[in-house]
């Protein structure tokens, strides 16, 4: 299995994955990616499987050939510049949570298939944790015509476990819970969770802690809508402007 570790290090690269956040997909030890990387251990055959599967590359290929960069890309016989490859790698593939699906994430969020099934889009973000883009399905988070809208794209980085006690005062969360996906401000206070949202008529939710199944911070949004370009201010001048002119036309 010699090639083994330098293909699933040039997969992370291609791919915009840090050590930890490849090793979080298919539940190993960042130590123990380390190691298959630098060739002092080998994988079990489900690790093979499932790395496989995820990325569609052939076990033989990922065993036993030097994988190239356009392989990984899914290029078929064109020649990719130097130009066109930092292109691809600023573009950071990552599974989205679409309206079709999100009701079915809190069950099957831990299921390797569901995961790999879901589609995937390229976002010109960066980061070293694990990456994933979920869709708002409600007014929650929308308070006197601002904040995020259904349809709508936030994109979030997962936070694990160890994390929580330094966090929870106030950030936007993607919270998976045992039977629906909540988007709202979270604030940690002993054991309890708190889901604060920013529509003034919607009542705040408590939870348990261990309640938890995934927790992702918001980093980016995406809106589905033309902006409305201006305020108001700007918006009373273009008026006064108009009806100057209007009376130096009459003048």
């Amino acid at each position: 299995m010699s090639f083994f570790g330098r293909n699933i290090k040039k997969i992370r690269g291609v791919k915009g994955l840090s050590q930890k956040a490849f090793a979080e997909l298919f539940d190993l030890k960042r130590a123990t990616l380390g190691a298959y990387e630098e060739g002092r251990s080998e994988p079990r055959i489900e690790t093979i499987i499932k790395i496989a599967n995820y990325f569609s590359i052939t076990i033989d290929s990922l065993l036993t050939s030097d994988l190239t960069v356009n392989e990984l890309l899914r290029f078929k016989d064109e020649l990719l510049l130097s130009d066109e490859l930092e292109e691809k790698e600023s573009m950071m593939s990552i599974k989205y949570v679409s309206e079709r699906n999100i009701k079915s994430y809190s069950e099957y969020y831990d299921n390797v298939s569901f995961i790999n099934d879901l589609p995937e889009i390229s976002l010109p973000v960066e980061s070293d944790k694990l990456v994933r883009a979920f869709t708002v399905v409600n007014l929650e988070m929308t308070d006197h015509d601002k904040g995020l809208y259904p349809k709508d794209i936030v994109v979030a980085e997962k936070i694990s476990e160890e994390e929580y006690d330094n966090f929870g005062n106030g950030e936007v969360v993607i919270i998976v819970l045992e039977k629906e996906v909540v988007l709202r401000k979270i604030y940690f206070v002993a054991d309890k969770v708190i889901l604060k949202a920013a529509h003034k008529n919607i009542e705040e939710k408590i939870f348990e802690r261990t309640e938890i199944k995934e927790l992702w911070q918001t980093k980016y949004s995406f809106i589905r809508r033309l902006p409305e370009v201006g305020d108001d201010i700007e918006n009373k001048l273009l008026f006064l402007e108009r009806e100057l002119l209007k009376l130096k036309n009459d003048n």
